[in-house]
C-alpha cells in the first residue's frame, strides 16, 4: 500500500503565506508526476499545479500562477506547494495525489494515489 500525506495547512490571514508538502510511505512506487488538487465547499475540485517528477513539465491553474510554487525534493520523495500572497477564495482543502504513469497532468483521473486533505483557510 502507498499512502499520501499532506501536511502545512493552516489559517493565515490574507496576503499571507503557506507550505504544504506532500511525501509518500509504504511501498515505494516510481511515480511520472505529483499533483495539488484543492476542493471548497460546496464546489467541485479543481486542479492547483502539478510537476512530473522530472521536472520537464510543471504547470498552475490561471488564479495562482505567479503566487504558488511547486517544486520537488526527489532524494527525500517530497514535494512542496509554497503559497504566496493568498486570498479568501484560496480557502480550501488541498489535496496531494501521485501518478505512477504518463497522462494529462490536469485531471483527476491520471492519479493514482491521494492522500486525506489538508485544511487551507485564508481570513480576510
Amino acid at each position: 500500500q502507498v499512502q499520501v500525506r499532506e501536511s502545512g495547512g493552516g489559517l493565515v490571514q490574507a496576503g499571507g503565506s503557506l507550505r504544504l508538502s506532500c511525501t509518500t510511505e509504504g511501498r515505494t512506487v516510481s511515480s511520472y508526476a505529483r499533483g495539488w488538487f484543492r476542493q471548497a465547499p460546496g464546489k467541485e475540485g479543481e486542479f492547483v499545479a502539478a510537476t512530473t517528477w522530472s521536472g520537464s513539465i510543471t504547470s498552475y491553474r490561471d488564479s495562482v500562477n505567479g503566487r504558488f510554487t511547486i517544486s520537488r525534493d526527489n532524494a527525500n520523495n517530497t514535494v512542496y506547494l509554497q503559497m504566496n500572497s493568498l486570498k479568501p477564495e484560496d480557502t480550501a482543502v488541498y489535496y496531494c495525489a501521485v501518478a505512477r504513469y504518463s497522462g494529462s497532468i490536469y485531471f483527476k483521473s491520471t492519479y493514482d494515489y491521494w492522500g486525506l486533505g489538508t485544511q487551507v483557510t485564508v481570513s480576510s
